[in-house]
């Protein structure tokens, strides 16, 4: 195998980090790190993770696939050189830490109830304008994924941005000290996951934790029109004498001024980022996208960079797939607009997607249609927060509601006549009431968590199969 200009990993400084025995060879090389054998490339190490599957079981298809060798910690036949460690999950976090230490690169940790990706995006593009930058794919913000980002990061990385979720209590902060950003970032609060952690108190308390994280210069960024913003606020000096606020309130250190939805596409935004004056576009459109650019140049300046390098890649910057992605469409004959806003849902985000449907202007004969499926893990309160929906679709002017789910009769039940579409059980059979009732010039939102399969119906829509 050619050397690649910069391999991440040599054998003799993976074993080193790790603690395990080379088998097999001790003079491979890795271009990059791998856990799954359906997007492994060729030159990676495929880490061996005993998770929902085990890794270990999948070694053949690694090396089939040009794994240049494996971490594990089964001692078991390989068809290539391995690692042998006592337990893959901690070797990863090893790799991990010193791809961090190895690297000059200032680092950066986000996470929220709402916009981490979208957020970790922005800051993503606006610092790849000034210089080499890394940072998580998807949604790579779990036990696994904040260290698999990090063993991923090359040396000569200018900039890295990490994103960090949880689901229980006690899971940011091994995150955020893994990392240790120089600035870090709360996007918001909403009650994902309060079944879990029971209060939005609680939630604003772990997501806080980020803070933990901080380099002893750290900046702590936190959003001044949250829920609970004293209390992070409280959180974030507790923990850094850096700390910036964000938003529309006054005296922020990156403050909104003015936001208006571009009919071409996109949002122009007028703000003051530590007291300049700033008017740039972003590609995205959504009221919600101001707070992550705001949060993004604020970033940008914490880390003393070019505020306007990172300013004007905003505007060449989309939304993603399942994020707030538009898409020009045709199915059964209707061209009609598509937001695709599947990937995840909870009642913030629901909302703000909403004002991203709004401020679509529906074609002649169209209408404003919202495909929504169910919001999980919102607890006893669950059948209120998808009834209040109402409330946010009725301001968005929205002519149709189809819903998917079985917590989504809630909202049915909550809707006027007129704005019934239609309710099914699944994803799948509500996509094909929805199909059947498109036409040209309508602007259709679809949104739900995950589990709510919402992507199915948006795969089936871009596909425009009858």
């Amino acid at each position: 195998m050619p050397l690649p200009e910069e391999p991440i990993w040599l054998a003799e400084e993976a074993a080193a980090s790790t603690g395990g025995v080379l088998v097999g060879s001790d003079s491979w090389l890795a271009s990059g790190v791998s856990i799954d054998t359906r997007t492994l490339q060729p030159g990676d190490l495929f880490v061996a993770l005993k998770d929902v599957r085990d890794g270990h079981d999948f070694l053949d298809a690694a090396f089939a696939a040009g794994a240049s060798a494996a971490l594990v910690s089964d001692r078991r036949a390989a068809a290539g050189p391995v690692l042998q460690v006592d337990d893959t999950l901690i070797a990863l976090q090893r790799l991990a830490e010193t791809a961090r230490n190895r690297s000059p690169a200032k680092r950066i940790g986000v996470t929220g109830s709402v916009g981490k990706t979208s957020t970790k995006d922005t800051i993503a593009a606006c610092l790849s304008a000034i210089a080499p930058t890394h940072a998580s794919i998807k949604s790579y913000n779990n036990h696994w994924g904040v260290p698999l980002t990090l063993a991923r990061m090359m040396k000569s990385s200018a900039f890295g941005v990490f994103e960090m979720g949880m689901n229980h209590r006690g899971e940011i902060e091994p995150l955020a000290k893994l990392v240790a950003p120089d600035v870090a970032i709360i996007t918001w609060i909403a009650p994902a996951h309060i079944e879990n952690l029971g209060s939005l108190e609680a939630i604003a308390d772990e997501k806080a934790d980020i803070y933990a994280g901080l380099k002893p210069d750290g900046a702590a960024l936190v959003p001044a029109d949250a829920p609970f913003a004293d209390r992070l606020l409280a959180h974030a000096h507790a923990r850094s004498h850096r700390v910036l606020r964000f938003g529309a309130a006054p005296g922020c250190d990156a403050r909104l001024i003015n936001f208006t939805p571009d009919p071409d596409g996109g949002s122009i935004i007028a703000a003051e980022i530590l007291g300049a004056p700033i008017r740039f576009k972003i590609g995205a459109q959504g009221a919600h996208w101001a707070n992550n650019s705001l949060a993004a140049l604020l970033a940008v300046a914490a880390l003393d960079a070019d505020i306007a390098k990172a300013a004007a890649a905003l505007e060449s910057f989309a939304a993603p797939a399942g994020r707030g992605q538009v898409l020009k469409l045709t199915c059964n004959g209707a061209a009609f607009t598509l937001i695709d806003d599947s990937y995840n849902a909870n009642p913030t985000s629901m909302a703000a997607a909403l004002s991203s449907l709004a401020a679509r202007q529906p074609g002649p004969n169209g209408r404003r249609i919202a495909a929504l499926g169910d919001m999980l893990e919102l607890g006893e309160n669950e059948a209120r927060y998808h009834a209040e929906l109402a409330g946010p679709i009725a301001a968005a002017g929205v002519d149709l509601v189809y819903c998917a789910g079985p917590r989504m009769a809630a909202l049915w039940q909550a809707l006027p006549q007129e704005r019934r579409g239609a309710h099914t059980e699944t994803a799948s059979e509500l996509t094909i009431r929805l199909k059947q009732d498109l036409r040209t010039g309508d602007v259709v939102l679809a949104k739900g968590s995950n589990g709510s399969k919402l992507h199915e119906l948006v795969a089936a829509l871009k596909s425009g199969d009858a």
